[in-house]
């Protein structure tokens, strides 16, 4: 697959992860050449088995990615609509694809990410930010709309209603710590530590099977927006999608005729033991 076209971000694929580096001077700003680079992004990921992790950063050391253009938000109407005329923005469009991408996607921020780029960090699986570094905001109300790249719904799944009407209202600036705090990021990391971290999680993720990747990041969405009885039989069904896919009868039959579920040093050590079992295919 040929990552090489796009003007608002540099792809660099290594042990089937995706490096995704935002170079879009001067500020990163999210406008329409940066949405249709992620949209090209998504259809080629989606189409490639062999990518099982994606990481977006940023080139520039200040600014992870800038808020929506003005240029186009200034075009919008003004006359409301009815709820049947209501349509989705391109914003919430791209970001839903990025959301719904079958690899694993991680946010390593290391500046600003407000506005559109905050809910773009929030349309990852995963987000981590450097203390001292990041910044996140949603400062829409004041400009006298509402967080639409998915910030308003994806915000509050991710920090329950409190949390994310104060962090939309009250529209000021928070840190990497206030995020981990809210529930916006998974952890807040010392500079030098964000890097480490962040390859060593996408090295470790990317050993598994894609298929198996995918199957659990389906169920774990499934389950936060459904009843508990139709999450468990979204697991149930994505169970058979991943056996179906990936060599996992071969390893729990690997796992019976040696007896390695009963060896009491496999039961100490199976955070290096599922990493072994790759080799059984």
């Amino acid at each position: 697959m040929n990552y090489d076209s796009f003007t608002t971000f540099n792809v660099n694929v290594k042990n089937a992860i995706a490096w995704v580096t935002f170079d879009y001077p001067p500020v990163n700003i999210q406008g329409l050449p940066m949405l249709a680079d992620l949209n090209m992004l998504a259809q080629k990921l989606e189409a490639d088995r062999t990518v099982k992790v994606v990481v977006f950063q940023s080139a520039n050391p200040d600014i992870f990615v800038a808020h929506a253009d003005t240029n186009f938000l200034k075009d919008m109407s003004a006359k409301a609509v009815s709820r049947e005329e209501a349509k989705l923005l391109d914003l919430q469009v791209v970001l839903e694809r990025i959301s719904k991408l079958p690899q694993a996607t991680i946010a390593k921020i290391e500046g600003f990410a407000r506005g559109g780029g905050h809910e773009f960090a929030l349309a990852c699986d995963m987000r981590f930010a450097a203390r001292g570094k990041a910044k996140f905001m949603q400062m829409e109300v004041g400009m006298g709309i509402l967080p639409c790249g998915g910030g308003a719904s994806r915000m509050a799944r991710q920090t329950g209603l409190g949390n994310a009407l104060e962090i939309i209202l009250g529209a000021r600036d928070f840190d990497a710590d206030q995020g981990e705090a809210y529930g916006t990021i998974n952890k807040a990391l010392d500079p030098e530590e964000i890097g480490p971290y962040v390859e060593a999680l996408a090295n470790r993720i990317a050993l598994w099977p894609a298929e198996s990747i995918n199957a659990c990041k389906q169920t774990v969405y499934a389950s936060i927006d459904q009843p508990i009885e139709a999450a468990l039989k979204e697991e149930a069904y994505w169970l058979y999608q991943a056996t179906s896919q990936t060599a996992a009868l071969k390893r729990f039959k690997w796992a019976d005729d040696n007896g390695a579920q009963f060896d009491m040093d496999n039961q100490r050590s199976w955070e290096g033991m599922v990493v072994s079992v790759q080799e059984v295919n």
